[in-house]
């Protein structure tokens, strides 16, 4: 890591490889001879063709995603997407389940309701805050879809199985544990993630999605731009997709190929997680709040042990403060959980991690004994 560098702990826009930020410096003004920046490339031209080929290929590579599935390039991030499958997908019975999980889950079952689809929500975890994954081993019913959010960023949980749901679809939200694991594509019909936690900058939403889901008769009333079949059907070029952003997208997806694929970014996380959790556990000073079995490598929300309200949240502010002093930044929990929250995706070094625990410790002996 550049000693003018800090160390990142963003839920999003998040680190990116810094092997990759500079390449992208280096081509910033001349990509590949063409004596221009990719950010002023037309999307018709032919030397952004080969770009976008690229990051599908990759897409395609790194996550053995089947043949029969098409891998789209889209805008609006995750919310969007919250749409886009309610109005895509509930076009037979016009019913979905939902299993809540936290903030996600719970805004795109309500966008689906807005639109009127009939919600089921299944299971969910709210009882503790959503701190913890329900176990739903099996779904049936008439449903067009089963929704999940595979990896919650804000309570730090994730799912360690998939819901078996049959024959019908299942959609996940990946945006926060995209390539930080081994997926099996084919379990799901659809999936998607917002680029800006693990693939790149803010601007490109991953869309992997099944052929026969994607239909010439939307919802009635949705717009063309809200259809899948719009943009499959033109190769992710319906209007300007955000070139440059796929761009990286395509380095990143370098890098972690670079590095062992999916396979061996994971081994790295587990690595990096196992530190931080082992920590937290063996404090008398802090701990993490999502329950074992159910968490996330990407994102560890934790606590002090500091019992009194007011204490802790001039404690929090304390210890974010000096933190970012220390070169570790974006430590703010989400207000839901409070405290602090690190986000160690997959760019994030475990020189970071290790950072982050020294400063910890030190806090902790200055501040909470």
């Amino acid at each position: 890591m550049s000693e003018t560098r800090v160390f990142n702990f963003s839920a999003g826009p998040s680190c990116l490889p810094e092997d990759v930020l500079k390449e992208c410096a280096a081509e910033m003004l001349n990509y590949k001879g063409s004596g221009q920046s990719v950010m002023e490339m037309s999307h018709r031209s032919a030397a952004f063709k080969p770009i976008i080929e690229h990051a599908e290929a990759q897409v395609r590579k790194l996550m053995n995603v089947p043949d029969n599935y098409k891998i789209l390039f889209l805008q609006g991030g995750g919310s969007t997407q919250f749409a886009m499958v309610a109005e895509n997908l509930a076009i037979h019975t016009g019913k979905a389940a939902y299993i809540e999980t936290g903030v996600w889950a719970k805004k795109a079952a309500a966008e689906a309701k807005h639109l009127g689809v009939s919600v089921d929500v299944i299971a969910s975890s709210a009882d503790k805050n959503y701190s913890y994954i329900p176990r739903v081993e099996k779904v049936t019913g008439d449903y067009d879809y089963v929704y999940i959010c595979f990896n919650n960023t804000i309570m730090g949980t994730h799912y360690e199985y998939i819901p078996d749901t049959g024959n019908i679809p299942l959609v996940a939200d990946i945006s926060s544990c995209v390539l930080s694991e081994e997926l099996d594509v084919s379990k799901f019909g659809l999936l998607f993630a917002g680029a800006q936690k693990n693939l790149a900058p803010a601007g490109v939403t991953l869309v992997i999605i099944r052929e026969d889901l994607i239909t010439e008769t939307p919802r009635e009333g949705t717009p063309s731009m809200l259809s899948y079949k719009t943009h499959a059907d033109n190769g992710s070029m319906y209007n300007t997709p955000p070139c440059y952003t796929i761009y990286v997208l395509g380095k990143v997806l370098d890098w972690i190929e670079k590095n062992g694929g999916a396979k061996g970014i994971n081994k790295l996380n587990v690595e990096k997680a196992k530190l931080l959790y082992d920590y937290l556990d063996s404090s008398s000073a802090y701990h993490a709040t999502a329950e074992k079995g159910n968490r996330s490598l990407m994102n560890v929300p934790f606590l002090t042990k500091e019992n009194d309200p007011d204490k802790a949240k001039e404690i929090n502010k304390k210890f974010v403060k000096e933190a970012e002093d220390a070169g570790l930044v974006n430590l703010a929990g989400h207000r839901l959980v409070g405290g602090m929250r690190a986000s160690i995706y997959n760019a994030m070094p475990i020189e970071g991690v290790k950072a982050l625990i020294a400063f910890m410790d030190k806090f902790a002996k200055e501040n909470l004994q």
